[in-house]
């Protein structure tokens, strides 16, 4: 069967830019973690790891080696479509995707579809005013990483519950934002943790996709770039997309743990990479 007419590449076979130099991120910060691990008592850190968020610390746990140069060969061979939150990449004769299906497949976090997703309704109140002094934060700002870090230092005598929402706060704007270390984070989001049950219950999977997407938007690929968020779950997405090149350098974690997110430890970046990415297969089930 024929397959139907492709859109234009981003760049011409073989043209592809080289990368200038390591794509700049800012998830997965050590010192964000270290710090909430030691704050958190033993039973609270197994509480927010076994929770719907929790796969964000299990991941960090796998000292993930991050492979600048394989995610940006794969942005390379992207097809010039219009669909802001879609990425198509051409490997080989065969497109691969990845969307928010994707994402919710590997994550396996909250995907959900709710209105006003990105600056949802909460309510100031005096709980919400006493927990922001308590993080040195202004009441109108999302608390940066620096900020939870600091807080972490001095909440040995906070309740439970307040110390939770530090751990919660700290994925938010260690992995669901992933900006600079100085960057306020968004309140709007950010005080949703005064009510635990419905922070935990929030679609994080789906605000973490848009914000991903959002940084990778026309992105100029012939520079040096940033990109915001869980940049890591593109690497991630190569392996599974393409098993065979995931096989031989995602370095993949027998028994294959779940969610997918989970079953590779990576792999540093190779000057052979984007021929070797040429020569993939898909299998036919992934398309």
């Amino acid at each position: 069967m024929d397959l139907p007419e492709l859109p234009k590449r981003l760049f011409t076979l073989g043209e592809e830019p080289k990368p200038v130099k390591s794509i700049s991120h800012h998830t997965d910060d050590t010192k964000l973690f270290t710090a909430i691990r030691s704050a958190l008592h033993p039973d609270e850190y197994q509480e927010l790891r076994d929770s719907k968020l929790g796969v964000f610390l299990k991941f960090k746990k796998l000292d993930f080696a991050w492979a600048s140069r394989l995610v940006h060969f794969m942005l390379c061979f992207k097809l010039d479509i219009k669909k802001k939150y879609e990425l198509w990449c051409l490997v080989g004769p065969e497109p691969v995707r990845f969307s928010l299906i994707e994402f919710e497949h590997l994550t396996c976090l909250n995907c959900d579809y709710v209105e006003n997703l990105k600056n949802p309704r909460c309510e100031v109140t005096e709980e919400t005013i006493a927990f922001w002094q308590l993080l040195g934060v202004g009441i109108d700002a999302g608390p940066t990483m620096e900020q939870i870090i600091a807080a972490c230092k001095r909440c040995s005598e906070w309740s439970r519950d307040d110390r939770m929402r530090l751990g919660y706060l700290a994925i938010f704007t260690g992995f669901i934002e992933g900006r600079k270390f100085l960057t306020v984070t968004r309140v709007s989001l950010a005080r949703l943790v005064m009510d635990l049950e419905e922070f935990k219950n929030y679609p994080w999977g789906r605000v973490a996709f848009k914000v991903l997407m959002d940084s990778l938007w026309n992105k100029d690929l012939t520079k040096s770039y940033t990109i915001d968020e869980f940049v890591q779950v593109i690497q991630v997405w190569v392996y599974y997309a393409l098993p065979e090149f995931g096989a031989e350098y995602g370095h993949p974690i027998q028994n294959k743990p779940s969610p997918p997110l989970l079953a590779y430890n990576g792999g540093k970046g190779r000057k052979f990479f984007k021929n070797a990415i040429r020569r993939q297969v898909i299998p036919s089930e992934d398309l």
